[in-house]
């Protein structure tokens, strides 16, 4: 079993930046955010493979930059021009088998999330 560890989130204004951080204790092929807003279905903002290629829902392309450390088991979400509808928890997911997947169920690792608000 491999445990996420989410940090990074917070509260800012609309158009400020946030970084969230994701730590696996162990192998992860691919790995993922994904965001619940409240009264909200989870949905996927980005994944990346252990070759560093992303793949980028529609919530997360533009503003949004996924990354990933290898060395240190950690990906990272750049959160930049941030707008008060991603105000949300942020979750981070991994998976061992090969591909990226955007949705939720294809993930059996994820994290306790962290919070996101943005204020207009």
């Amino acid at each position: 079993q491999v445990t996420l560890v989410e940090s990074g989130g917070g509260s800012v204004q609309s158009g400020g930046s946030l970084r969230l951080s994701c730590v696996a204790s162990g192998y992860t092929y691919c790995m993922a955010w994904f965001r619940q807003r409240p009264g909200q279905e989870r949905e996927a903002v980005a994944a990346i493979d252990r070759d560093d290629q992303p793949v980028y829902a529609d919530s997360g392309e533009g503003r949004f930059a996924i990354s990933r450390d290898n060395t240190k088991n950690t990906i990272y979400l750049q959160m930049n021009n941030l707008k008060p509808e991603d105000t949300a928890t942020y979750f981070c997911a991994g998976r061992a088998a090969i591909l990226c997947p955007l949705r939720p169920v294809h993930y059996g690792y994820w994290g306790q999330g962290t919070q996101v608000t943005v204020s207009s």
